[in-house]
């Protein structure tokens, strides 16, 4: 998971959304980050502040007002295969089994044999944890193990990057911490490229490489910081003085923003 050669490139972008009553909201504000192959980044901001518009404009469900968004020098301008999303609420198909929910991707690609689609199936079940549940339908299934299942689809497909919008976010503590280290295991072994989003400063911490952290709405990024603790993460890095100084810091900016954010809902408009 080392930085390498940039991938996708933000430059100068804004986004504004027009509201009910005919108001223009500035939603992003100037927004320039470079994501490199093989980072982990995750963003972090008060709720609202326009994290998961950003991840909608990467992932080619949105489109910038101003700037550029590139991969690979072009202009992204839809969803592809490249750049797979998992968000909070799972997005499995309640209609299928685990197995075929995996390999659903690869049924709409030509060329791809059944053979393959099963094999390429089998490996992810295998990387996921998820033997035994083959053919379970997603109702039979935890909140965890429905979330390993949209983490192994969006692997089956050879997925590039991997565009995350909260999907811990519904997990109690123990899985959480449980689908942290999975992930982190599937990523050393596939080496894919992560923008998390995120309200979790340890989570964050914890898996990224740079944290990215957002300001109130409209977003502009106030700082990113370099993750000083080396993958594969070492048992209880949680607990040590370092972590836990460096998650105060950051905790104290995103508070900081939240207060800003209280401060202008409260004036009259």
């Amino acid at each position: 998971m080392s930085a390498a050669a940039p991938r996708i490139v933000l430059q100068n972008v804004h986004k504004s959304f027009r509201t009910g009553s005919g108001e223009t909201l500035p939603v992003l504000r100037d927004i320039s980050l470079t994501i490199r192959d093989g980072e982990f980044i995750s963003v972090i901001g008060p709720s609202g502040c326009g994290k998961t518009t950003m991840l909608n404009i990467l992932a080619g469900f949105d489109k910038q007002d101003a700037g550029t968004v590139t991969l690979d020098g072009k202009a992204i301008d839809g969803p592809d295969a490249q750049r797979g999303v998992i968000f909070q609420d799972y997005g499995v198909f309640p209609w299928l089994t685990v197995k075929q929910n995996i390999g659903f991707g690869l049924t709409l690609r030509k060329n791809v044999s059944k053979k393959e689609i099963g094999e390429t199936a089998d490996r992810y079940i295998a990387l996921m944890g998820l033997r035994g549940f083959e053919n379970a339908f997603p109702k039979t299934l935890s909140g965890g193990m429905k979330q390993r299942v949209a983490l192994a689809r969006a692997y089956a497909v050879k997925s590039q990057f991997l565009l995350m919008d909260e999907p811990f976010g519904a997990l109690d503590a123990q899985t959480r911490s449980a689908m942290h280290d999975l992930l982190l295991h599937a990523l050393e072994e596939e080496g894919k490229t992560v923008l998390l989003i995120t309200h979790s400063v340890e989570e964050a911490l914890y898996l990224s490489s740079r944290i990215v952290v957002a300001t109130a709405r409209p977003t502009r990024i106030i700082k990113v910081i370099d993750v000083p603790f080396p993958y594969p993460r070492r048992p209880g890095l949680h607990r040590e003085p370092e972590f836990a100084a460096l998650q105060h810091e950051i905790h104290e900016m995103v508070m900081q923003q939240y207060a800003q954010q209280q401060k202008l809902s409260a004036q009259p408009s």
